[in-house]
C-alpha cells in the first residue's frame, strides 16, 4: 500500500519561507504538489513529470522551487516569499500509469 507523509506546514508572515516535505513508501518519478482553499479545486504549485521535466505554476514562479533527495523518497517544496494567498493546503501526490496516490494534506497559513 502507498503512502505519501507531508510535514513542514505552518504559520507564517508575509515575506517569510517555509519547507514542505513529502515521503512516499517507495519511489515515484513523478511526484507532484498541490494546494487546495476551501471551495476551490486543488491547483497544481508544482511537478516532476516524467523525463525529469519540471513544472510550476504560474502563480509561484520564482518563488517556489521543488527538489527530491530519492535515497530517502522524499520530494520537499521550497516557499519563499510568501504570501496571504499563498495560504491552503497543500497535498503532494504520485502518480503511476493511471493511478495517482495522494497525501493527506499540510496547512500552511500566511498571516502576520
Amino acid at each position: 500500500q502507498v503512502q505519501l507523509v507531508e510535514s513542514g506546514g505552518g504559520l507564517v508572515q508575509p515575506g517569510g519561507s517555509l519547507r514542505l516535505s513529502c515521503t512516499a513508501s517507495r519511489a515515484f518519478d513523478v511526484m507532484r504538489w498541490h494546494r487546495q482553499t476551501p471551495g476551490n479545486a486543488r491547483e497544481l504549485v508544482a511537478a516532476y513529470n516524467y523525463a525529469g521535466n519540471i513544472n510550476y505554476g504560474d502563480s509561484v514562479k520564482g518563488r517556489f522551487t521543488i527538489s527530491r533527495n530519492n535515497a530517502k523518497n522524499t520530494t520537499y517544496l521550497q516557499m519563499n516569499s510568501l504570501k496571504p494567498e499563498d495560504t491552503a493546503v497543500y497535498y503532494c501526490s504520485a502518480v503511476e500509469w493511471l493511478n495517482s496516490y495522494w497525501g493527506q494534506g499540510t496547512q500552511v497559513t500566511v498571516s502576520s
